[in-house]
């Protein structure tokens, strides 16, 4: 009887260990991403195995403290001071610019042309729009956009699942044409960025505009998750800038 009851106890005992290893390694090939706001246009997104992509570095004009994460990739959308500051970043980063695709540690990056205006880069240049897949979060960082995006150019973006969005106007598009973007891109998760702050230092506007527009907004420091995890209802995720 004892032998039946530990032999019971044992088969009880490995069919948990299986289930909890099979949770893990779904948990592993799903993945867990963490996103970060350094300020402005500045985020980092750290991969579950612990590639680190920066993106937009600012220098110390901003008003913001520069970053002192260490990445080992950095998406620039044009050179300008406030979005290509990678020399005040740590370590020795591969940088990512332009128009074209880029593989930087298995990410693929999709660069794709947009303006800083609405004159066709005719006031402040060009702009380049970033689309890239981590842990099969397909993110889209705009950069600088100073435009409602094209038919053209919503096709080579494609669906999105993150996007971050700037909607302080002034240099870029606006908290009510941002929206406009979002409803043209209707991702799941809608970071806002490039706006005014307590910290920051240009002439722009708050998010609060951008926020009117939308039913689910959450605030929090930053959001770490996977593909199952991303909100089913679309949601507004407003980030604290972190250190």
């Amino acid at each position: 009887m004892k032998r039946k009851i530990l032999l019971l106890v044992l088969f009880a005992a490995l069919i948990g260990f299986g289930f909890t290893r099979v949770a893990k390694l779904r948990m592993k090939k799903e993945g867990n991403m963490r996103i970060k706001w350094l300020g402005h246009a500045c985020f980092l997104i750290e991969a579950e195995d612990g590639t680190k992509v920066i993106t937009d570095p600012f220098d110390d004009s901003i008003g913001y403290p520069i970053p002192k994460e260490k990445p080992d990739v950095v998406t620039v959308s044009h050179s300008h001071f406030d979005h290509n500051a990678v020399d005040l970043l740590q370590g020795n980063p591969e940088v990512v610019k332009d128009v074209g695709e880029k593989k930087v540690k298995g990410i693929v990056f999709k660069g794709i042309k947009s303006f800083h205006d609405k004159s066709k880069g005719a006031q402040r240049g060009t702009n380049t729009i970033f689309v890239f897949t981590i842990d099969g979060i397909k993110l889209c960082h705009l950069g600088d956009l100073g435009h409602l995006l094209t038919t053209e150019q919503l096709k080579e973006i494609g669906g999105v699942d993150v996007l971050f969005i700037p909607v302080g106007g002034t240099f870029t598009i606006d908290g009510r044409e941002a929206r406009e973007v979002s409803k043209q891109l209707n991702p799941r998760l809608i970071i806002p960025m490039h706006y005014k702050t307590e910290a920051c230092s240009i002439g722009i506007d708050s998010c609060e505009e951008f926020l009117k527009g939308f039913k689910k907004v959450e605030r929090t420091k930053e959001w770490r998750g996977n593909k199952k995890s991303l909100p089913s209802e679309q949601t507004v995720l407003v980030l604290e800038y972190i250190e």
